[in-house]
């Protein structure tokens, strides 16, 4: 049996979703014991020229929900707008690309097979096919977003390792 669009992208994305809301909850653990203020690691960037924990959280759940509602439309701009400033407000960004994620049905994901898909951000405009852009785009973005969000976590000393990061695994038995 050949292998879905939905089999492909929506388990994984579901998997680092559960990742990125734990890594929230770690995060927000840690700086309660630490002392560490929300907003010194909500703000937190691995390099000047990057952008904070608050953005990589809402990237993933940008590349998740955000891509499917894209596809729907055949077209994808991100939200540009700023990202949460709580980690509550975070958690309910990502608690939402869950539930809109198990929501999608394999028909409704194999019925975008073939469907032409832009991503679009300002004047920069990328045309794909609906899987394309969800396998070589959304889904490299929202695991690229997730390990940001870990490793900024990593560099403040906050105790996360590798089960962290892979989350709920689909094992056998």
């Amino acid at each position: 049996m050949p292998l879905t669009l939905h089999a492909a992208y929506v388990p994984s994305a579901l998997q680092m979703l559960g990742t990125a809301r734990h890594l929230i909850d770690t995060a927000e653990s840690w700086c309660g014991e630490s002392g560490t203020s929300e907003a010194d690691l909500i703000g937190c960037r691995l390099a000047e020229d990057m952008l904070p924990f608050s953005y990589q959280i809402k990237s993933v759940a940008e590349h998740t929900r955000g891509s499917i509602e894209g596809v729907r439309t055949g077209i994808y701009s991100p939200d540009l707008d700023p990202p949460p400033a709580s980690f509550e407000a975070l958690r309910t960004r990502v608690t939402g690309a869950i539930e809109a994620l198990e929501r999608v049905s394999v028909e409704e994901m194999e019925g975008f097979m073939g469907q032409p898909m832009r991503f679009e951000m300002k004047s920069f405009r990328l045309d794909f096919t609906a899987e394309d852009f969800l396998l070589s785009f959304s889904q490299p973005n929202l695991y690229f977003h997730c390990t940001t969000a870990y490793d900024i976590l990593r560099m403040k000393g906050v105790p996360v390792g590798k089960r962290d990061f892979l989350g709920r695994m689909r094992i056998s038995g």
